[in-house]
């Protein structure tokens, strides 16, 4: 499966990017090691530009799941780019630097995607670094705040350079033709061979060799393929054996014998490949510790390999010098006399005329020379014995430094015997292990959506009971409040349009959300208000803590509410979501659900069992249902739905 972006992929994505100049930067989401997702605002709706991995840029169909809380790199640019007007989006050359123009209250800055090397994304403004998600130095530049930003330099352009330059690259190389594409055509490995089996060119004779012919028409299908990519582009994946081995903005002809499936962009191309490999990932679940212990099992085997060849070594060089003991002897003997009356010099040179000497250091007595076969070091100035004597030593010293490579590689493969037992048991759990849903921002609150679709938040201690007023509550929302104390502060989104039906909702829901569940109170009331009703200004001698407000004015009571949720699953935004809401909204919404009620200290189990039955982590579950315990009194699934087990 291809690792990373070609230049080529990223000319194409570019030409699809053009679709976002003029739009407006709506806000930015980081995550890992390195994703950074844009949401833009263009006519009609929103795009997402997606930068995974810190080396695929793209435009996915679906928005990818995104965190709630920004990190300070997003916050950063958020800060900056907020509503900001993208301008021109272009390729730096063909180089794999993306550079998208914005400007924002009269400032002008670049957005830049370096999808090379490590991958980096660059805030640029008047030539200087704002900001960067990698902060590095290198050999010739660096990528650090205050830092004045420097596009690598640019390398031969086969969309736009001319022939000259095109012939003066290949006339001065001295490799063969593919390589030479890949490298100083600046082509890359995979389109290099594209370009050689569309000319009919031997991809292995060396570039001097080809001749003017062949040159031109080289040249030829590299502009084809450059200007295909760009205005006309067959975006597909290719498979062999059912699995994906590259990716292309264009049709290849070196890969005719592999499957090709069509998309009709290569963002498209790219999200399915990418969707495929992280399922590819969880299908090789591995052991983080198993394969740790397996790679300090390789290099320590590694150890032991070299030491007993080393060891086996040195014993056949001492073997040797015995085996050729007349020419050992001799020259021992000549070298250890001339040394005594010749300079270095002399000695070297006199000592490299015999045909087996290699190398000479009077400076260490020693003398290197092919005996017996074996490439052999010896001290000139000791008899063969001594010198054999010395070779043996050397040879047991690390024969014993192999043993003890050997029994410390012992220990680990007891180690990796003992971490592989069961290994198949937890890596069916893992595979197995249910998978959170798509997480929204109001997932930090208690929240649930009406049926006509409005949303509901409440504060889950006094903290976000003061976010969700001071923060999200607007002139056309409707603020709510159960009729006791210590109860979640609600706004009901849009609620100057709710209906009667939706406001007692919203009251179920704060009532149910309040200290009454937790005191098991069978039955309630709750009031709405509107928001100029609402101040934190307390009357005169009065103090209002936190997470708590003043209402004045009427209110608007609901009464006779009774002490009972629902948790079902709904679809939200095209989305899987586990809601819990009054209970006729719930079995209006859902078409398998629980209904609970307040569980007495008894029924500690209950968000398990729901997690299970709905296949979601048990966190999911206990977020949204109301504080203390709970239990189920009935549970309903659809007829083609296996009911939950007991």
């Amino acid at each position: 499966m291809k690792k990373e972006m070609s230049s080529l992929d990223v000319r194409s994505v570019v030409s699809e990017m053009a679709d976002l100049e003029d739009a407006h930067m709506d806000k930015i989401f980081h995550w890992g090691a390195g994703n950074v997702l844009f949401r833009i605002t263009v006519p009609g709706g929103k795009k997402e530009l997606f930068f995974k991995d810190k080396k695929w840029l793209y435009i996915p169909p679906k928005k990818p799941d995104t965190p709630v809380m920004p990190t300070s790199f997003a916050s950063f640019l958020r800060k900056r780019l907020d509503n900001a007007r993208i301008g021109k989006v272009y390729q730096a050359g063909f180089d794999r630097v993306v550079i998208m123009e914005l400007q924002k209250s009269g400032v002008d800055y670049q957005m830049v995607f370096e999808i090379f090397g490590g991958g980096n994304v660059l805030l640029i403004s008047e030539g200087k670094i704002v900001n960067c998600l990698i902060h590095k130095t290198y050999r010739d530049r660096a990528t650090r705040p205050g830092e004045d930003y420097e596009i690598p330099k640019p390398r031969f352009d086969p969309g736009s350079s001319p022939y000259d330059e095109f012939v003066s690259l290949f006339r001065s190389s001295q490799s063969d033709t593919v390589r030479t594409l890949a490298t100083s055509v600046n082509l890359g490995g995979q389109y290099a061979e594209e370009v050689c089996v569309r000319a009919n060119v031997e991809k292995n004779i060396p570039a001097l060799s080809v001749s003017e012919k062949e040159l031109e028409t080289m040249f030829e299908k590299i502009r084809e393929l450059v200007s295909t990519a760009e205005t006309s582009p067959e975006p597909a994946l290719y498979r062999k054996d059912g699995k994906i081995i590259d990716l292309a903005p264009v049709r290849l002809v070196s890969l005719k014998d592999a499957e090709a499936e069509s998309y009709e962009s290569i963002s498209l191309a790219i999200d399915a490949m990418m969707k495929e490999e992280e399922q590819d990932a969880v299908k090789e679940y591995m052991d983080p510790a198993i394969t740790k212990l397996q790679r300090r099992i390789d290099r320590q085997q590694e150890t032991v390999d070299d030491y007993t060849d080393d060891a086996e070594s040195f014993r056949l060089q001492a073997d040797a010098l015995y085996a050729d003991y007349s020419k050992t002897e001799t020259l021992l003997k000549v070298l250890k006399e001339q040394s005594e009356k010749l300079t270095w010099e002399k000695l070297t040179e006199g000592a490299l005329k015999i045909p087996y000497v290699k190398s000479v250091d009077p400076s260490k007595n020693s003398v290197t020379a092919e005996i017996g076969g074996y490439t052999t070091t010896l001290d000139y100035t000791k008899g063969l014995d001594t010198n054999a004597s010395i070779i043996y030593q050397k040879g047991k010293d690390i024969g014993e430094k192999g043993r003890r490579a050997g029994e410390a590689l012992a220990i680990s493969r007891q180690e990796l015997e003992k971490l592989e037992k069961g290994f198949e048991k937890r890596k069916n759990l893992e595979l197995t292990r249910a998978q959170p849903t798509k997480q929204f921002w109001f997932e930090r609150y208690k929240w649930f959506i009406t049926k006509d679709g409005k949303l509901v938040v409440g504060g889950k201690n006094a903290h976000t009971n003061d976010n969700v007023v001071k923060k999200h509550m607007k002139d056309s929302d409707i603020y709510v409040h159960a009729d006791i104390h210590g109860a979640p502060s609600v706004i009901v989104k849009d609620g100057n349009k709710a209906t009667p039906e939706e406001l007692r909702h919203a009251c179920v829901f704060a009532f149910c959300h309040s200290k009454a569940w937790v005191s098991a109170m069978s039955n309630g009331s709750a009031f709405w208000v509107y928001p100029d009703q609402v101040s934190k200004t307390p009357n005169p001698g009065e103090f209002v803590p936190r997470g708590a407000f003043i209402i004045r004015g009427k209110r608007n009571y609901e009464y006779h509410i009774e002490t009972e949720l629902g948790v079902g699953e709904i679809e939200y935004e095209d989305e899987r979501k586990v809601m819990c809401g009054p209970v006729d909204l719930i079995e209006n919404m859902s078409e398998k659900y629980f209904i609970i009620r307040p569980g007495r200290g008894k029924n500690k189990q209950t968000p398990n069992e729901i997690a299970k039955a709905f296949d979601v982590p048990e966190e999911e579950i206990s977020r949204i249902l109301p504080p203390g315990d709970s239990e189920v009194i009935r549970k309903v699934w659809s007829e083609d739905e296996e009911e939950p087990e007991e």
